[in-house]
């Protein structure tokens, strides 16, 4: 990346999503932020979801399961959260933040399939059990505010990381995968394993895969700023 990815440089704003040097810096080395993953989901809702519009999916940002998570009143905060009527799938990232009054705590990420349509919510944890609890219980508060139930059913052969930051990475990968191939492209007429055994995860790649998308939506943003006689080049590049 340039060495404008300074931890205080504004890097790129994607529609709402900031995505700063701090941002780069983690999705290099580190432990994936809340930014990120956000980044990840508005970028599949911009470049895969539009293809098939028939599609009734949800991926809901890391600040609105936080909330969801920590809400004193669940149904209080519906106008909050997209609307779920007619939806089939939502995919909540998962964190083990157990601190309502910070945002950015926790240390480890997982990710939570809920199949609307069939009442099952599919935990996916590449480190064993580690957020079995806050994954429950984000699906209960779910179902809550669904209105509906939710069987929870862990994936016990989720493919496993080898090290303590790589999670965030499998998070998207694995988000990727599941709503591309097992959702979008299925066969209606035949049943669909939501099993992700035996699934290879390159985190490395990812990494990378996801750092050259930023880089080539900044290049497309600074193009457009500099056509913009409105924008300074002390503002971000943006994409809406």
């Amino acid at each position: 990346m340039p060495a404008s990815s300074h931890p205080c440089t504004s890097f790129l704003v994607l529609t709402l999503i900031l995505v700063t040097g701090d941002d780069i810096k983690a999705l290099k080395y580190d432990w994936l932020t809340d930014s990120n993953i956000a980044f990840w989901e508005e970028w599949l809702e911009r470049e895969v979801l539009p293809k098939y519009p028939r599609a009734r999916i949800i991926l809901m940002r890391p600040s609105m399961t936080f909330l969801l998570m920590n809400a004193v009143d669940v149904k209080g905060i519906a106008e909050a959260l997209p609307k779920f009527q007619k939806v089939t799938h939502i995919f909540l990232p998962i964190n083990d933040n157990r601190d309502g009054t910070r945002a950015d705590g926790g240390s480890h990420w997982s990710l939570l399939l809920v199949s609307v349509i069939d009442g099952v919510a599919f935990h996916y944890d590449s480190l064993g059990g580690a957020n079995y609890f806050e994954a429950q219980k984000c699906t209960d508060r779910l179902s809550k505010l669904l209105g509906t139930a939710l069987r929870f059913h862990q994936l016990d052969d989720t493919p496993q990381q080898e090290n303590s930051n790589d999670c965030g990475v499998f998070v998207c990968i694995l988000m990727r995968h599941l709503l591309i191939k097992r959702l979008l492209n299925a066969n209606a007429n035949e049943k669909v394993s939501m099993s992700m055994a035996n699934k290879v995860i390159d985190s490395h790649g990812g990494r990378k895969e996801m750092l050259k998308i930023i880089e080539s939506l900044r290049k497309e943003g600074e193009r457009r700023r500099s056509a913009s006689p409105f924008s300074t080049s002390r503002t971000p590049p943006r994409i809406e």
